[in-house]
């Protein structure tokens, strides 16, 4: 005879739950041995790999990786996450002669735990403020998830000028996530509460959500990796409890709408129809409409996080968007 489950394991159960239910309505190849850095963009020293941190106005410490030569690919990451999600892209992108960077969001990885700033606006600036720091132009841009958001925003509010020249979002969560009147076939916001319930105990949550939903190992007949699992949750126990609080509400209630009607130019929009974290129906599609250059990109039966587990696919559809 057993007794009644912990409180906590059962909610996290429903909220696992009410995430599929929701969401129901890595190889990189190395094949550019003779790739050179391109004169045009080349704009570093002799240290072509290198890390290091810059301080924002308001005194938050953001951490970057800024490896190679040639034109910028700036990569935004999701919640919880840090630039290291991006790994396997920096490495193949780097091998195509291209200068790859990516930084940890405020509050997330090694930038500092910020109880301050933690909105999509502060995020965009951030994202400006390291663009001004390195001294990039004619940067693309791509984010996952949450990332995703932040490069509408960025590009946006500060992507003018000629700082831009393209930008891709995978698995992103513009133009709106959770649902309202304006927003019928969002997520309801019972689903981004039990978020916020499961960070009382976020070691636990942050196992939950990689060994189910995020990289669909909850589906029959997926091959799960013991290895992303711990890296996912390695990576989300980096970041701050304050931040990554804050950013639910962020990821599922910043609108976009406007964000997308003024950037015109070319977007990538790169999303699974069977994915379990932000619904098919009620962003990509809606996404791609508004966006005066945008194409969408429709992937079956891949996961939210399919940049880690279907790398090989996504980084040839990004290679052929940025030569085309």
């Amino acid at each position: 005879m057993t007794g009644p489950e912990p409180s906590g394991i059962a909610s996290r159960r429903q909220v696992l739950a009410g995430i599929g239910a929701a969401a129901a309505l890595s190889s990189w190849p190395m094949t550019a041995a003779g790739a050179r850095p391109d004169p045009v963009h080349a704009s570093k020293g002799s240290n072509d790999m290198a890390s290091g941190t810059f301080t924002t106005r308001d005194g938050t410490e953001i951490y970057y990786k800024d490896w190679g030569t040639g034109q910028p690919i700036v990569f935004h990451h999701g919640w919880p996450l840090s630039a290291d999600d991006w790994d396997n892209q920096m490495l193949f992108f780097l091998a195509q002669g291209y200068r790859v960077i990516a930084h940890d969001r405020r509050g997330h990885g090694r930038s500092t735990q910020t109880d301050l700033g933690n909105d999509m606006d502060t995020y965009a600036a951030d994202c400006a403020a390291l663009v001004q720091h390195l001294g990039i132009r004619d940067a693309i841009h791509v984010g996952h998830s949450t990332g995703g958001g932040e490069v509408i925003r960025y590009v946006a509010r500060h992507g003018g000028g000629g700082l831009v020249a393209k930008a891709a979002i995978i698995s992103a969560i513009p133009p709106i996530m959770v649902k309202s009147a304006a927003n019928p076939g969002g997520t309801p916001i019972e689903i981004f509460d039990g978020y916020r319930a499961g960070m009382a105990n976020r070691a636990q949550f942050y196992r939950d959500i990689p060994e189910g939903p995020f990289y669909g190992y909850n589906r029959p007949g997926a091959k799960v990796s013991p290895g992303v699992i711990d890296n996912w949750w390695r990576q989300s126990m980096m970041g701050g409890t304050k931040a990554h609080y804050d950013c639910i509400k962020v990821f599922s209630e910043t609108d976009h709408t406007e964000d997308l009607k003024k950037i015109t130019l070319p977007v990538l929009v790169m999303h699974s129809e069977d994915d379990q974290i932000v619904p098919f129906a009620d962003s990509a599609p809606l996404a791609a409409k508004l966006l005066p250059k945008g194409t969408l990109k429709v992937y079956k039966g891949l996961p939210h996080g399919m940049p880690t587990t279907h790398a090989d696919i996504i980084n040839a559809d990004l290679l052929a968007f940025f030569r085309a």
